[in-house]
């Protein structure tokens, strides 16, 4: 079973069979742009679709029910020229809960540093031992942060492979001219979050993120108690990094796909845990404190 990495190898008639990693939604919004052809996006939506959706990312075998969901919204906001363009890049992924229809959000980021060269019906170029381009590399690098993340949640490290390749990506692409590569870039951007990711510092964090999906969410099928305690013992962990490493980026990103969930889960908690709970929160996620208040105090 994927979820435990073991690595299945499926024959038939002496071939392997392998199903890609990832089912990516791609959408591109272009409604800014007055000078190009509105094909141009047509095809690159399409170009991104297949680059994402029919690559081999990993050397694991998934069935088509266990492929990562997650989407991509490009927003292109200017015309650079003919062929280049700035835009925003929204990346979402979710992994199921076990025992129920549920997907919970496991990354949620909007990428403001994006630019990016293409022409009608050109091929996405991507080599994994050299940065080839701005696009591609963006792409691959979210591609193995979702990986990994979606290993993290069902085994302990389980995506430190996958993060050792977007780190990878981060160093080759820093020598480019692109923004959001380099640690000057700013303070949330893609050199950040992989640097937070591999950091020692953090290692608990991604610590979490297993005890969090695996031993809490997956085990609140036949348990409402005990699965919602080990999530706040998870929180408390998270509040005992934040005091000495406030404001990273991988916590903020953690409460940027968490916070409607958690809000969720303390609205069904015994009275006590969900104090308890809730003052995790308000200190770790400013930014949603007001939610969790009135869900504390009921107003």
């Amino acid at each position: 079973m994927r979820k435990i990495l073991i690595i299945l190898t499926f024959v038939f008639f002496g071939s392997q069979l392998f199903a890609q990693e990832i089912n990516c939604a791609v959408t591109i919004n272009a409604e800014k742009v007055t000078q190009t052809d509105p094909k141009i996006f047509k095809t690159l939506e399409t170009a991104i679709f297949e680059f994402m959706n029919t690559r081999k990312w990993t050397d694991d075998v998934f069935l088509p029910e266990e492929r990562i969901e997650c989407q991509i919204l490009i927003s292109i906001t200017e015309e650079l020229s003919s062929d280049k363009f700035r835009a925003q890049t929204s990346i979402v992924s979710r992994r199921p809960v076990f025992g129920s229809d549920y997907n919970s959000t496991l990354f949620n980021f909007q990428d403001k540093d994006f630019e990016f060269i293409y022409s009608e019906y050109q091929p996405l170029e991507y080599n994994e031992n050299q940065y080839t381009n701005n696009l591609t590399a963006m792409l691959a690098y979210y591609a193995y942060i979702i990986i990994g993340l979606d290993y993290d949640s069902f085994a302990l490290k389980g995506g430190d492979k996958y993060f050792v390749k977007a780190q990878t990506i981060v160093n080759q692409a820093s020598n480019s001219d692109s923004k959001g590569w380099k640690s000057y870039d700013g303070t949330r951007n893609r050199y950040w979050y992989i640097n937070n990711l591999m950091d020692a510092k953090f290692s608990v964090v991604r610590d979490v993120f297993y005890q969090y999906h695996r031993q809490g969410l997956d085990n609140m099928y036949n348990d409402q108690i005990k699965p919602v305690s080990t999530i706040t013992k998870a929180l408390q962990t998270l509040d005992n990094v934040n005091r000495t490493q406030p404001n990273s980026m991988v916590m903020q990103l953690f409460f940027s796909a968490k916070s409607d969930e958690l809000l969720g889960i303390y609205s069904k908690a015994p009275p006590a845990e969900k104090a308890k709970g809730i003052s995790y929160l308000i200190r770790l996620d400013p930014v949603n404190a007001d939610s969790y208040q009135e869900l504390l105090t009921g107003k």
